[in-house]
């Protein structure tokens, strides 16, 4: 376990970015989301790396938010919220935006956010045992900041139920919404085929690859433009401090069922 939240290795041209916390589940925090911003910016900036792999030890893949962190901020005014989420909007644009290829691979829980950090990897691999849910509705929330990175994986038709019911879903059903690209069988293989994704992808022209990128983020439909980043992070920033995402959040750390507005 590294006392920073996270490994980065570098080694034969590949980075690899280690969620490690796994005390919590690898949950994030704003200081985790801050390094983790700080270590891609290091990966981007070495011409010598052509592709990163994202993945994580222990049990989980991640947990999504630290609630620790999540209460601290619910007792913070709304501006204080919204530039906390722009960090984690910055985290989500700029492993999106990656010039190089990235590579998730994912094995166990990966809730909430992390959901997002799988959605803006171009490729996605997950173990059988891997489960999957979109649970910020369930605690009073909304999966703002993530939105444009998951609909744009998933879908529209589908990203409307899974935001809405907060299910948790199965590695296959991830394949075959499109979430991620391939199931395997263990960890073993997770390593295994993510290394062979690398293989594909140090045969191939980096010039041509980082063009590539460009190409398919200009031609995909509905653009995560700064308008869309600005929207997402002020819906996060007022839901976090409205009165049902208070409310969410102390009935899950109090461990009783909330109780919503509007509710008889």
């Amino acid at each position: 376990m590294s006392d920073n939240g996270y490994q980065l290795k570098i080694e034969n041209q590949i980075a690899t970015l280690i969620l490690d916390r796994p005390q919590v589940h690898n949950a994030f925090d704003d200081k985790l989301i801050n390094d983790l911003i700080k270590a891609l910016k290091q990966v981007e900036e070495d011409d010598s790396i052509r592709a990163l792999i994202l993945t994580s030890n222990g049990k989980h893949f991640s947990a999504g938010a630290d609630l620790n962190w999540m209460k601290r901020m619910a007792n913070l005014s709304e501006s204080d919220n919204r530039a906390d989420a722009h960090e984690l909007s910055e985290l989500m644009h700029r492993l999106n935006e990656m010039s190089i290829p990235t590579i998730a691979l994912v094995d166990g829980a990966a809730y909430g956010g992390a959901v997002g950090l799988v959605a803006c990897c171009d490729m996605a691999i997950a173990t059988q045992r891997s489960r999957f849910c979109l649970s910020e509705v369930r605690i009073g929330l909304s999966p703002a900041v993530i939105s444009p990175y998951v609909v744009g994986a998933m879908g529209e038709r589908i990203a409307r139920r899974y935001f809405l019911t907060a299910e948790p879903f199965i590695a296959h059903k991830a394949k075959e919404f499109g979430l991620v690209n391939e199931v395997v069988s263990d960890r073993d293989e997770l390593l295994e085929q993510g290394l062979h994704l690398v293989d594909c992808i140090l045969q191939n022209s980096p010039q041509a690859i980082h063009k590539t990128k460009q190409l398919i983020m200009h031609v995909s439909r509905g653009a995560i433009d700064p308008h869309m980043r600005d929207y997402t992070v002020n819906l996060i920033a007022a839901i976090r401090v409205s009165e049902e995402g208070q409310e969410g959040l102390s009935a899950f750390l109090e461990k009783r069922e909330p109780s919503w507005r509007g509710e008889q």
